[in-house]
């Protein structure tokens, strides 16, 4: 199995529950990475952080330029025209990732998949269409490009749905987070949606916000 490269946080005591945490456009998996120590999990936490590199691909809406990305955007209106190819593409690396999880001794019902922008459109795609039932899904400052393609899986239909972003986000406008939340809610899932006066990013309440989820997520 060709699996993505990822940066692999192990904890200090045997792992029993893992983090997939996908990167953003442009990014790679070392940018979340930074955020492990202000999330501020025990020592004992038992918790696997898994961050993949995504992809180099051609982006049309940077001049076609090569970069780290999940999937082409070819276009930047509201629509947010994509290559749904490669977003699928994306998505199964990503469940490709939780199987090797559950090899590894981790049952799907202790696995998280995060994903922030580009990334959060693909943890949508894999994580509300995967077969067995996982522990929850973070959606940071995403939208949902698939959500009249997807093939919802029912199994996770009572799973933890955090859903966050900023008010004044201008790369995602909140209008299309909002979208996303509302798709997820018509698909008779119960998402939480959060909003934090910020722009494309994280900030230090969210990043509390965060950890307690987890926490709680993972109890």
């Amino acid at each position: 199995m060709d699996y993505l490269a990822s940066v692999e946080i192990e904890p200090n005591v045997p792992a029993t529950a893992s983090v997939i945490w996908l990167h953003g456009l442009g990014s790679n998996g070392h940018d979340f990475e930074a955020l492990l120590p202000h999330l501020q999990l025990e020592e004992t936490s038992p918790i696997r952080f898994i961050f993949p590199h995504s992809p180099t691909l051609n982006v049309t809406i940077n001049g076609n330029a090569l970069m780290p990305a999940w999937y082409d955007i070819i276009s930047l209106d509201t629509s947010r025209k994509i290559n749904e190819t490669q977003l699928m593409e994306s998505a199964q690396k990503v469940i490709d990732l939780v199987e090797r999880e559950i090899s590894r001794g981790i049952p799907s019902e202790r696995i998280i998949l995060a994903g922030f922008s580009q990334g959060g459109a693909v943890v949508y795609q894999a994580g509300l269409s995967y077969s067995k039932p996982l522990a929850g899904i973070l959606a940071l400052s995403t939208y949902f490009p698939t959500a009249e393609i997807i093939q919802y899986s029912d199994v996770n239909r009572n799973m933890p749905i955090e859903i966050m972003h900023g008010s004044y986000d201008p790369v995602v406008i909140p209008k299309l987070g909002e979208m996303a939340r509302d798709d997820v809610i018509k698909a008779g899932f119960k998402p939480h949606w959060r909003t934090y006066p910020m722009e494309h990013q994280v900030c230090m309440p969210q990043i509390e916000d965060i950890s307690a989820w987890i926490k709680q997520t993972l109890s």
